[in-house]
C-alpha cells in the first residue's frame, strides 16, 4: 500500500497513509526553548483512523514531546529536558546542565511504495558546547495495514562516545529516587491516554507491577475523548536488546498510566553503565500504532507477523 512522504527541508518529514491521513511528523528543527533539551521528536503521530496518539509540551512537563530519544542522567548532564533530579533536594531547575542533540544530516533517505527509511546523523552537545557523542539514528515507517488498522515505526540508535573519558548513563533511580528510572526512547501520550490500560505478556494489567519490569513488549490502550473509539500502542524490543548481549546494557520498562501517560525503553533504570571513549552501543525498537482495543493475543499475533 503506497504511502506519501513530504520533506520540508530544515524542518520536518511527514508521512501520509494511502487515504491522505498524516500518520507521522518527524520534526528535526530545534524547538526554541533550550531548557527543554532541544532535539528531534515525532509529533503528531496518528493511527490510520486519524486518532492522535502523542502529546506535545503538556502543562505538567513541557519537555515531553511525542516520541523522542532522551538521556535523563548522562555524566552530570540532562538530555531529557526540564528539571534535574538531585538526591536529597528533589527536582531543581538547573539550565546549565541541560544539553541538546544537533541534527547534522540525512545520509540515507529512501522511499518505496509502502516504506520510508532514513538515517539521521546527530551530535549530542553538552551545555557548554562540547560534543559528547555522535549518534546514527534509523527511522523506518512500514507495514501500513488497513485491514489490521495498524502501522509500524522502527527506531534504531547507535551511539558513540566522542569524549576522552567515559560517558556514564543513569536515571533518577540510579541517583536515589525509587522507581523513577526513566531514560532512553520515550513516548508521551495525549490526555485521553491517562488512566488507560497497560499490559504485557503474562501480566495481569497492573501498571504498578510493570514499572521496572522486563519483557519483549508492552502495550497501552485507551478510549478516546471527542471521538468514539479506542487506540492501542505496542512498544517492542528487537530480540538482541534482551538476549544478554554484553555490549548492551539491560533494559527495563518505565511506564505510567496516571497521573500522566508515558512509556520509556529505559536502558539505565536501576544501574548506571559507562560507555568508554570511542566505543558504541546500539538498540533497535519497534512501535505499532493501532486502531481498536487490542488484547495480548492480538498484540502477540501481530508482532509475530512483523519479522525483524
Amino acid at each position: 500500500m503506497s504511502i506519501r512522504v513530504s520533506h520540508v527541508h530544515g524542518e520536518h518529514i511527514a508521512v501520509e497513509a494511502p487515504d491522505g491521513t498524516e500518520i507521522l511528523r518527524y520534526v528535526y528543527r530545534p524547538d526554541p526553548e533550550a531548557f527543554e533539551a532541544q532535539k528531534p521528536y515525532a509529533h503528531p503521530v496518528r493511527t490510520l483512523a486519524g486518532r492522535t496518539v502523542t502529546g506535545y509540551r503538556p502543562n505538567d512537563h513541557r519537555w515531553h514531546k511525542g516520541l523522542q530519544m532522551t538521556a535523563s542522567h548522562l555524566s552530570g548532564q540532562n538530555f531529557w529536558g526540564g528539571n534535574c533530579y538531585v538526591h536529597g533536594q528533589g527536582y531543581l531547575p538547573l539550565p546549565e546542565r541541560v544539553g541538546s542533540m544537533r541534527h547534522d544530516g540525512f545520509p540515507v533517505f529512501a522511499v518505496e511504495d509502502d516504506r520510508l527509511t532514513f538515517a539521521e546523523e546527530l551530535t549530542w552537545v553538552e551545555n557548554g558546547g562540547a560534543p559528547w557523542a555522535s549518534e546514527l539514528r534509523g527511522i523506518t515507517v512500514h507495514s501500513v495495514d488497513e485491514e489490521a488498522g495498524a502501522w509500524a515505526l522502527d527506531w534504531t540508535i547507535k551511539l558513540t562516545n566522542v569524549r576522552d573519558e567515559p560517558l556514564v548513563f543513569g536515571s533518577p533511580t540510579t541517583a536515589g529516587r525509587e522507581m523513577a528510572g526513566y531514560t532512553g526512547l520515550q513516548w508521551r501520550g495525549p490526555r485521553d491516554f491517562t488512566g488507560g490500560t497497560v499490559f504485557a505478556p503474562d501480566s495481569d494489567g497492573d501498571v504498578d507491577k510493570l514499572m521496572g519490569s522486563q519483557g519483549p513488549w508492552l502495550a497501552f490502550t485507551t478510549e478516546h475523548d471527542d471521538v468514539d473509539g479506542h487506540s492501542t500502542i505496542v512498544f517492542a524490543h528487537a530480540p538482541e536488546n534482551l538476549d544478554g548481549n554484553s555490549a548492551i546494557h539491560e533494559s527495563h520498562w518505565f511506564v505510567r498510566s496516571e497521573p500522566f501517560p508515558t512509556v520509556a525503553f529505559s536502558w539505565a533504570f536501576f544501574e548506571e553503565f559507562a560507555l568508554p571513549p570511542g566505543e558504541s552501543f546500539a538498540y533497535r525498537y519497534r512501535v505499532v500504532f493501532a486502531d481498536g482495543a487490542w488484547d495480548a493475543d492480538r498484540v502477540d499475533a501481530h508482532l509475530k507477523g512483523l519479522p525483524w
